[in-house]
């Protein structure tokens, strides 16, 4: 208990969807999260590489994010950890939480005082959770959008939050969008283990706009490949490169 108050009692009333997920072939994880609420990708997404990732959202208490990684670290299974803080939680029944270890094991808490329609599914590498949607059919949609594209696992994500979109989404409307993904693997070279860390603070269509930036992201990091490669005098594999990138843009 000291250690959820020492952290305080954050309320923002994060109503909003999200997955979290991992591809073990790529050793990648990470969340993806969208809302109707100002710059949703400080509050609800937490990750660290070679330990796990966290979403937490409804009436977000911050420190499952933070707490959730420490116990983690530390050796706790995603199901242990959730069970333990929520345990120690008093409004733990407001809350919506999904974990996910750098091991592929997951747990996910919907609080029965969620607002409707709240709910999630745990699938096969992944959980999707959603809370004051406009239909209980938003978070089955992102479940079978995340299983059934073909792709890597940001486009996996990507359009599982596109799917919620088109079941209904947010009762309340779009605002903001994040991804964030690390590796499986902590390395020696800590700034390179996370591959990807995107916002979409405040926009009519936040979804949308993320996948626009993911497409850009993309784009550099294939041209700073060309540069890689042209410092080193492979123009072959620098141009195509670079025709990746143009491709992109």
């Amino acid at each position: 208990m000291k250690l959820v108050k020492s952290l305080g009692v954050f309320r923002r009333p994060i109503s909003t969807y999200s997955i979290v997920a991992i591809d073990k072939k790529e050793g990648l994880m990470g969340v993806a999260v969208q809302s109707h609420w100002f710059s949703v990708g400080s509050v609800v997404p937490w990750v660290e590489a070679g330990v796990g990732v966290v979403a937490t959202q409804s009436i977000a208490e911050i420190s499952y994010g933070v707490l959730g990684l420490l116990l983690m670290k530390n050796g706790k299974t995603p199901e242990q950890t959730l069970k333990a803080l929520t345990a120690v939680d008093p409004n733990s029944e407001v809350r919506q939480v999904a974990m996910l270890s750098a091991d592929g094991k997951i747990a996910t808490f919907t609080g029965k005082n969620c607002i409707p329609e709240a709910g999630h599914i745990t699938g096969e590498n992944f959980s999707v959770q959603a809370n004051l949607m406009t239909s209980k059919e938003v978070w089955p949609a992102m479940a079978s959008a995340f299983s059934k594209t073909n792709g890597n696992l940001v486009e996996k994500m990507i359009a599982s939050l596109e799917a919620a979109e088109t079941a209904g989404g947010d009762i309340r409307g779009r605002q903001s969008a994040a991804i964030v993904v690390v590796r499986t693997k902590a390395s020696n070279e800590p700034w390179k283990d996370k591959v990807l860390d995107l916002r979409v603070e405040d926009h009519p269509n936040p979804v949308f706009e993320l996948k626009r930036l993911v497409r850009i992201h993309n784009a550099y990091e294939h041209a700073n490949r060309g540069d890689e490669f042209m410092a080193v005098g492979n123009i072959s594999g620098a141009m195509r490169e670079y025709e990746y990138a143009a491709k992109e843009a």
